[in-house]
């Protein structure tokens, strides 16, 4: 409304808003008759799920749970929902490693580098994922700041990483901080600084780490009882230790890269020492020290490979870890790694932890509500729970059959993929095009109708 109105053009505007307003009711979408599986709770044999405004209004069984007039019906009798799947770790988005200026680098943010029209992201929403954290590589003790994305991308929606990032409270990209240890970030003679042991490495990290507090404290020094900091005592700015200093607040989970036993032993010894939060990537052999993550109480995200190859570190990976850590009471997601493994296949992994002992339900948390706990983000998915966004995926059967296929993913509400459109059945089964971002010819081929040129 302009400020400067007249009063009785004001009051003319304030009642015009009214009357839209209530012209403009919430509008319901009720999805009926399917298998419901909320995770935060029992499934429903055949469920309603109500959505209004992008979010989970109510959930209930058919007969209990009334359909409101004039809603938006999706008949999905036969087939099993469940929320979108929460993947905490991937690659997607033309993601790749820091660069080999030094082995730390936490002031580098992936945000800078993701390509939002990646067709890998077309390939995720084809394997049901809704949430993705999107990692630098792990060649670096710490190669920067990871983004949380919502997948957002139906039609009409702006293709921008704004457009699709997680916000702290603050409004800055919601991520977590990669880093590593292990063979990955070793480089023999010490090349640019990199570490040649394994102990140089947690010598380098230790170091930085110390730096920073150091650095916080000159900071909180400067700084009077009001909060506000006295530029000329304050030290010159540095992101990487500011970084730092959000990790040792909480305000970052550490997303930490470790496979031997001996490693992940180092990075819970780290994060005691300097009070961080950790979830522990990949945990090769987590089985080996599952008493000790559990009483850390460092959840872990895993990855499960069942083909020959890799590397020497993890030649001690084994489908029963999941089941293993779940016993002693960690908590337990499954990650892509993508392309370690295809996004459309995610809901392998589970089916593979259930194969190596883990529980049903565990095996269900697993790629959903454990992942979005480890992101922070468990107050707004990973369970079919009313309030939280609309997030879910249509299966033509159970999750952890081999012949089930996700005929739907929605995201917030909205379908953003369909088996049944041919352009997304393409990108469910890959072929020629599958790997092509259209976008970029659909813009030129807009131009050119208009009397421009390719």
């Amino acid at each position: 409304m302009r400020p400067n109105a007249a009063p009785a053009l004001r009051l003319a505007l304030l009642a015009a808003a009214g009357a839209s307003c209530a012209l403009a009711a919430p509008q319901t979408t009720a999805v009926t008759g399917a298998r419901l599986l909320p995770v935060d709770g029992p499934p429903i044999p055949e469920g309603v799920l109500l959505i209004e405004d992008g979010r989970i209004r109510a959930i209930g069984a058919v007969g209990e749970l009334a359909v409101p007039s004039g809603s938006t019906v999706v008949d999905a009798r036969g087939k099993v929902v469940m929320p979108g799947l929460v993947d905490t770790h991937s690659h997607l988005g033309g993601v790749g490693a820091a660069d080999r200026s030094g082995p730390l680098q936490p002031g580098v943010r992936v945000y800078d580098s993701i390509d939002v029209r990646s067709s890998g992201f077309r390939r995720a929403l084809a394997g049901g994922l809704t949430t993705l954290n999107l990692m630098p590589g792990s060649g670096h003790l710490c190669s920067g700041q990871t983004t949380y994305v919502k997948l957002r991308f139906h039609e009409g929606a702006p293709r921008t990483i704004d457009a699709v990032a997680y916000r702290f409270p603050d409004g800055s990209p919601m991520g977590g901080l990669k880093m590593a240890n292990g063979t990955n970030s070793i480089r023999e003679g010490g090349e640019g600084g990199f570490p040649g042991t394994r102990g140089k490495s947690a010598f380098l990290v230790r170091e930085l780490f110390i730096r920073a507090r150091e650095y916080g404290a000159k900071i909180a020094a400067a700084t009077d009882e009001d909060g506000v900091v006295d530029p000329d005592e304050r030290p010159p700015r540095d992101l990487h230790l500011e970084t730092l200093l959000e990790v040792m607040d909480g305000k970052r989970v550490v997303h930490h890269h470790t496979h031997r036993h001996d490693d992940v032993l180092t990075v819970l010894r780290l994060a005691e020492e300097f009070g961080f939060r950790v979830v522990l990537h990949h945990v090769s052999e987590g089985w080996r020290v599952a008493e000790e993550i559990a009483a850390a109480g460092a959840p872990c995200s895993l990855i499960l490979v069942d083909s020959p190859g890799g590397k020497l570190e993890a030649v001690h990976l084994v489908m029963e870890t999941g089941a293993v850590l779940e016993r002693a009471g960690a908590r337990v997601a499954f990650h892509t790694d993508d392309w370690i493994t295809d996004s459309r296949l995610f809901l392998r992994m589970a089916a593979l932890g259930i194969r190596g002992g883990m529980s049903r339900g565990a095996a269900l948390e697993s790629v959903t509500l454990a992942g979005a706990e480890m992101l922070d983000l468990d107050e707004r998915i990973g369970s079919l729970t009313p309030g939280k966004d609309a997030d879910f995926v249509v299966l033509s059967g159970d999750p952890f059959s081999v012949y089930t296929q996700v005929e739907q993913t929605w995201v917030e509400g909205v379908k953003v993929f369909d088996r049944s459109d041919p352009d997304d059945l393409l990108h469910a089964e890959g072929g020629w095009g599958a790997a092509d971002d259209v976008t970029p010819y659909l813009c030129c081929h807009d131009r050119a109708s208009e009397g421009g040129s390719r």
